[in-house]
């Protein structure tokens, strides 16, 4: 096949020297490459001692997102499935090691032709599922050799994606006519799959799993239920800003300085969640904050009975916590979308919270959608940020109404990982 050998001649190649080379300057791309070491070897001993069963089920995806997307499916047929789980991004590693419902797991390898053959014969799966996106070639075309089916769920292909791009159809064809099934998460998906697709490929629009996903663990937290050390002497309104870079935090804190000066009577905590809360971002936000003058404390520190009534930022230096977070919310505002594309709007959404995000927003099909029905609104700077936490934090009545249609949006859209079972049981003994 010319492609494949195109593929492995000189793309192959480049993408190990552009990730050594990117390593040199970034620790997690150095992380990446460390925990790549011997994956082989690792998952070997992880299936040696997983209990057999007559089917296994290799789930792979990129980072956090498409993990959270696949997790329904998983829990849905891991009690007569082996899971194997692969990933890319050492973003998602410690949540995959905390994950109690897989047998086996580790970072995907170089996408070596030498490398899909092994861990084919390896991981010897019933079916390969593929989550979102995150699909690389050499594992598609090894498996389409073994006619192993392949599944692509919460199949997602925004309206900007580059693989869209003409010139790149005829080598994502290629790849595409060896997918089994493409499950996407809406019609305009589908569609643009459609582009990239040969004529005959089977794509079938059965939603996001993300839905049920942070609907289950919205109705999970009960109401009322103190979510940090000494939450209940928060005397503010309360602003969550979740999964935060330092691009996000630059036109958030500007917006609370502007909030501050032009109206004085407004009195807000602001509870920081970085999205990588790594010690020298810690450190970074907190410098920040003293020179504008702000208290803070973060989570590691705060203890039980502590009073918060005066301080005006906490930062929470730990992971795991933030969707459980957004309950305590009165205006959520979603970070990634002053830097790159936007991170998880769905879980505020459920927890009925009012939305507000950055201009990046076109890799979340959900956050245009809260937006459209007026649940979310996007904000392209810091004076405009500003202006709308001043008119939401005097209106209640308002912040009530776009949180339940937030809620509404979630409810509706629910029953994709059955919609999505239906199909992928079909490929299991």
């Amino acid at each position: 096949m010319v492609w494949e050998s195109l593929y492995n001649a000189i793309v192959v190649p480049a993408l190990y020297v552009v990730f050594h080379t990117i390593a040199k300057f970034d620790a997690k791309v150095r992380d990446g490459i460390a925990g790549r070491r011997n994956v082989l070897g690792k998952l070997e001993s992880q299936l040696h001692s997983a209990p057999e069963s007559k089917n296994t089920v290799w789930f792979h995806f990129a980072s956090v997102g498409e993990f959270e997307q696949a997790k329904p499916v998983i829990e849905a047929i891991k009690y007569d499935s082996r899971i194997v789980l692969t990933y890319f991004s050492p973003s998602v590693h410690d949540n995959v090691a905390r994950y109690s419902h897989c047998d086996a797991s580790s970072y995907l390898p170089l996408d070596t032709r030498r490398n899909a053959e092994a861990l084919l014969r390896l991981i010897k799966p019933t079916l390969l599922v593929y989550s979102k996106f995150d699909i690389w070639p050499n594992l598609l075309w090894s498996a389409a050799r073994q006619k192993l089916p392949v599944i692509l769920i919460a199949g997602t292909l925004h309206a900007k994606s580059k693989r869209t791009l003409p010139f790149l159809r005829p080598f994502l064809r290629s790849i595409h006519r060896h997918i089994t099934l493409h499950c996407t998460i809406s019609e305009s998906d589908a569609e643009r799959f459609r582009r990239i697709c040969p004529p005959d490929a089977r794509i079938e629009v059965t939603g996001d799993t993300r839905f049920d996903r942070v609907y289950q663990r919205a109705i999970a937290v009960e109401p009322g239920t103190e979510l940090l050390p000494g939450q209940s002497t928060l005397s503010r309104q309360v602003l969550i800003a979740g999964s935060t870079y330092a691009d996000d935090e630059r036109v958030l804190l500007k917006a609370c300085d502007l909030l501050r000066r032009d109206s004085p009577n407004i009195c807000l905590h602001l509870v920081l969640v970085p999205h990588e809360p790594t010690p020298g971002r810690v450190r970074q936000i907190r410098g920040i904050l003293s020179l504008k003058g702000l208290s803070c404390v973060c989570f590691s520190e705060m203890t039980e009975g502590m009073n918060l009534r005066d301080t005006d930022v906490i930062i929470v230096d730990t992971v795991g916590m933030l969707a459980k977070l957004y309950l305590m919310g009165d205006i959520v505002f979603v970070g990634g979308s002053f830097h790159g594309s936007v991170h998880n709007v769905m879980e505020p959404a459920a927890m009925a919270k009012p939305i507000l995000f950055g201009p990046t927003v076109h890799n979340a099909y959900e956050a245009l959608v809260l937006q459209d029905k007026g649940a979310a609104q996007l904000v392209n700077n810091a004076n405009e940020m500003a202006c709308l936490l001043k008119d939401w934090l005097h209106e209640p009545k308002e912040r009530v109404r776009r949180g339940l249609i937030g809620r509404k949006v979630i409810e509706e859209n629910l029953g994709a990982t059955e919609r999505t079972l239906t199909h992928l049981r079909t490929y299991l003994r």
